[in-house]
């Protein structure tokens, strides 16, 4: 998979792929990320790429040109399946988002500023816009290391377990179950009975009940 991410601040989304998981797989070859600088595709002064809103009003806008220039170049290289832009009004990012889009070769992230980017970019040139809540941030740049992270864990080789993805919360629109490691009893605190018993599957089974029993308790919405 290529991921190419276009942002004003690509310093800051630097460090989320230097280090655990995000570095492995890009090290071990499973993933290609590539940041660009929207600024070096302006021609105008001091690498301007906003400007003030047509009709007046507070907040900058990012520039149709240097955006279309940036895409277009990217395009002449590769086929892209999607063509992302992270946006408090985009579907929100859920793990069944994830699973599919984990299995496309080439994406683009456009990562907003400012008060967004000029309309004409979102009716011509994204094909998907995607928002991890409801809130507001100063770009789009933390959202996109959210969004790379979601979809890069999930590529085959990049977990030393893969099955550990499939067995995570959301994965069956329940929440995961309860995990215990060593010790077995500290200060009286006990691992349940039946996970030191070794009968799998009725430990599946126990899983699989306490996995409802969060669900309806905690996120009763996902049953629905």
């Amino acid at each position: 998979m290529r991921i190419d991410i276009i942002t004003v601040l690509p310093e800051l989304l630097k460090s989320p792929f230097e280090a655990s998981i995000l570095k492995r797989a890009v090290e071990k070859g499973h993933v290609e990320v590539h940041m660009h600088n929207l600024r070096d595709f302006t021609d105008k002064s001091y690498n301007q790429v906003d400007d003030y809103q047509f009709g007046g009003g507070a907040g900058m806008v990012l520039m149709i040109e240097p955006i279309d220039k940036c895409i277009s170049s990217l395009k002449k290289e590769r086929t892209y399946d999607e063509i992302i832009y992270m946006t408090p009004d985009g579907e929100t990012l859920n793990q069944k988002m994830a699973n599919t889009m984990s299995l496309q070769e080439n994406i683009i992230i456009l990562c907003g500023h400012y008060k967004g980017i000029d309309q004409r970019v979102r009716d011509t040139m994204i094909t998907r816009e995607i928002s991890i809540g409801d809130y507001v941030l100063s770009g789009g740049e933390l959202g996109a290391a959210v969004l790379c992270d979601t979809i890069i864990r999930l590529i085959p080789g990049v977990l030393n377990n893969e099955t550990s993805a499939l067995t995570d919360t959301f994965q069956d629109d329940l929440l995961a179950p309860p995990v215990y490691t060593r010790p077995a009893d500290y200060k009286g605190l006990k691992v349940p009975e039946i996970l030191l018993g070794g009968n799998f599957p009725k430990i599946e089974q126990w899983r699989e009940e306490k996995a409802m029993e969060r669900t309806e308790k905690l996120r009763p919405d996902l049953l629905e």
